[in-house]
């Protein structure tokens, strides 16, 4: 029926508008980063610009919206019907891709995915072609599928890792090297030359190359700016040096924070014109075949789309509806703000708590990159080394311990805007969809690498950290390559069922991933975080610290109780969930303990009672957990494989000995809560009865263990729980009794 036809095409409007919205939430990271990574101005001042500079670049991003067309396919080789499912195929793919990749917490690139997902497609559909034919074979590939252009596009992709990596790690250096850490202190006339460089770059490449083919500017101006490329930059450049000396010299203004705010712009504004298309390409170009064939009155199955390869009129008022929908998903989406990202992890200037484990990729890169600086540095003579490590030596001094800290500084703050946006508006004016994803991440990594922020405790993580990242990319393009092949199939081989089945799925999986990033996002805000200590005394350390302890009991409580009850049920399920969140717990707990290490080295001298304490408090917080995650990880394995459940008698003891330590982790609780600590040393007298009991119960198994039904990894199972908990008991009291010792210490001292 006809009307399948405009049923698809309002599909496509549908999934077009969710893509909008997941594609920005996905990737408003990329031009948010730098600027919020520097805290050079307000977040809302960096939103408001972001603003400003999608509506620019959805207005401009016409141009990119022939790739939809035909920079991957030939649409003269496809009929209207075929071009349809090809269409169709790469959105419902969109959709449930990005999905996929948000539930798995991988990074996605959404131009990555919009090539490879109409490459995917078109090659589905025309080898379906190819079979129906008796006279072609799979050499006739090549007339349906625009290879030179595809070719170009994925080399395109690809090379632009490595030229943003290496162009946004020269550019750090050189301007490292020049302006140093201290870039504060530096003569006005340095910050204005690297004001003037940038605003030029931004000048050119934005609002020219970006602009040129809108009406904003006029088109005198854009083709003698184009015909004169020196003059043009000469003047440029001239005339923002001297503005960026008055802005510093007179008006005393951060000449820095002025080139961050109009590098936001300048890569919001990239962003909207080169990725627009990944969002509504293939709806307009769905919008524009179906109008063509509603004209011709053919049909369908007969309808040439030759119409795809020419010129089509732009149609600012879609173009300017998807800015509007991009910018008000910037405002309200809970990702967009989100600040901590791994782009800012890996970046980050200072130690921070690391998001990846070390590979042996990363290990060896590492060590070859070590080796080779080794050897640089025994050629060059010990002044220059000494030199170029004063240049590069950080100022910094105790912001490891302010948790609003900037993760890098202005500098390269602004280096990463002027280059990352430089490269995406060249692509955009060549007609290339390079990834936003791909460019603003690697120049992040190049420049962190040429400012030293990969030190010898860091670049193994760091390094792992963007291997993985790239390997998501490629596993990116290969799920949407076969993903998108395989929908095309679904679409020919089961025509309205399918169509109406998956564009289902889709929605569905829409309004999941939408109810869930909710319920995230209120999870994240009632997290109670831990608090890391900063006074410089014992009870300065102990009511800062007091919140932990009343944390962890809080968690554990809950996690003891979830495992034992999910144990005796057989519940793999309830296992499994209260092992992810000892995981958690235990790498909260891990960011904590690192953060020992910096407070001892920023507290001065007089302070090592407070340190010596802050470190065994730490230690036993650690144990408790320890134990906790133990018990969860052995009860999950135990269940998982299939082994012996624990019996009703076994189960019934566990009850007990986890009700008496949850009414022990209550009272902690209570006391830390209130800040009290009187009555610590009457709960440290219920230690010895405790464990008493526990070791009854673990005398009683030893006499079940000789008993024919016994299990022996039931037995095990048990006897570690048992010797956890006794644990608990011992690490919890121990805790106890160090704070009890400091807070008479600190009391008797104020008395004095």
């Amino acid at each position: 029926m006809d009307n399948i036809y405009l049923i698809m095409l309002v599909a496509l409007a549908i999934l077009a508008i969710a893509d909008l919205v997941v594609g920005v939430s996905n990737d408003a990271v990329n031009f948010l980063n730098s600027a919020i990574g520097s805290k050079a101005v307000s977040f809302r001042t960096i939103m408001i610009v972001a603003s400003i500079g999608i509506a620019f670049g959805a207005l401009s991003s016409s141009g990119m919206m022939e790739v939809a067309r035909k920079g991957i396919f030939n649409p003269s080789q496809f009929y209207f019907d075929e071009i349809m499912i090809i269409f169709m195929a790469v959105m419902i793919t969109d959709i449930l891709l990005l999905d996929f990749f948000n539930s798995l917490g991988l990074p996605t690139s959404t131009t990555v995915s919009i090539v490879f997902e109409l490459l995917g497609a078109a090659v589905c559909m025309s080898v379906i072609k190819i079979n129906n034919k008796a006279n072609d074979d799979i050499l006739e590939l090549g007339k349906y599928i625009n290879s030179d252009k595809a070719t170009e596009i994925i080399l395109g992709i690809l090379l632009s890792v490595v030229i943003a990596f290496t162009i946004g790690a020269v550019v750090q250096y050189i301007s490292r090297f020049l302006l140093r850490f201290d870039f504060n202190k530096r003569p006005a006339w340095a910050a204005s030359i690297f004001g003037g460089i940038a605003t030029t770059a931004i000048a050119y490449f934005i609002i020219v190359k970006g602009l040129k083919s809108t009406a904003i500017l006029p088109e005198s101006f854009t083709n003698w700016a184009s015909g004169n490329l020196w003059e043009f930059l000469g003047v440029n450049f001239i005339v923002w040096t001297l503005l960026s000396f008055l802005v510093t010299k007179v008006f005393a203004t951060n000449i820095y924070k002025v080139v961050i705010v109009l590098g936001t712009f300048a890569l919001a504004m990239a962003f909207a014109g080169n990725d627009l298309v990944n969002f509504i390409g293939v709806p307009m170009a769905a919008y524009n075949s179906y109008l063509a064939w509603v004209d011709s009155g053919i049909e369908a199955t007969a309808f040439s789309m030759e119409s795809l390869a020419q010129k089509v009129p732009t149609q600012p008022y879609l173009l300017l509806l998807a800015g509007v929908v991009m910018v008000l998903t910037l405002w309200f989406s809970e990702k967009a703000r989100r600040v901590v990202k791994t782009s800012v992890d890996l970046s980050r200037q200072d130690e921070a708590k690391e998001r990846f484990k070390p590979n042996w990729l990363a290990q060896n890169l590492v060590r070859g990159v070590i080796f080779i600086n080794r050897g640089i540095s025994s050629v060059l003579p010990k002044s220059a080394n000494k030199a170029i490590s004063e240049r590069f030596k950080p100022t910094t001094a105790k912001k490891v311990l302010d948790e609003d800290a900037p993760a890098f500084d202005m500098v390269r703050a602004a280096v990463n805007l002027m280059v990352a946006s430089v490269l995406i508006s060249i692509a955009t004016g060549m007609k290339l969809p390079l990834s936003t994803t791909y460019v603003t991440f690697m120049v992040a990594m190049g420049t962190s690498l040429a400012d030293r922020a990969w030190g010898t405790d860091s670049a193994v993580y760091r390094v792992a950290g963007v291997i993985n990242v790239i390997a998501g990319w490629f596993m990116t393009a290969i799920t949407a390559f076969t993903a998108a092949a395989l929908m095309a199939y679904l679409l020919y081989a089961f025509g309205t069922y399918a169509l109406f089945g998956l564009f289902a799925l889709a929605i569905i999986l829409i309004v999941r991933n939408y109810l869930k990033g909710r319920q995230s996002a209120q999870e994240i805000k009632e997290e109670i975080r831990f608090r890391k200590a900063e006074s410089s005394s014992t009870q300065g350390v102990i009511e800062e610290s007091s919140n932990n302890v009343s944390t962890v009991m809080k968690r554990a409580a809950k996690l003891l109780s979830y495992t034992i009850d999910s144990l005796g049920r057989q519940d793999l399920k309830g296992l499994r969930k209260s092992q992810k969140q000892a995981n958690k717990l235990s790498d909260e707990i891990d960011e904590l303990n690192s953060h020992v290490f910096f407070y001892m080295k920023n507290v001065d001298d007089t302070s090592a009672g407070a340190s010596r304490f802050y470190l065994l408090i730490q230690d036993s917080l650690n144990d408790i957990v320890q134990s906790l995650t133990l018990i969860s990880n052995r009860s999950y394995k135990h269940v998982k494989n299939g082994h012996k459940g624990l019996r009703f008698n076994q189960i019934r003891d566990l009850k007990e000995i986890e009700e008496r330590l949850l009414s022990l982790f209550k009272e902690v609780k209570k006391e830390f809560d209130d800040q009290t600590l009187d009555n610590l040393p009457s709960i440290i007298d219920k230690k010895e009865a405790f464990l008493d009991y526990i070791s009854e119960e673990i005398e009683k198994q030893i006499q079940r263990t000789k008993e024919e039904e016994s299990s022996p990894k039931n037995s095990h199972l048990y006897f570690t729980i048992l010797l956890e908990c006794k644990d608990l008991v011992e690490y919890t009291t121990e805790l106890l009794a160090q704070y009890y010792k400091e807070y008479i210490k600190s009391k008797e001292t104020d008395i004095l």
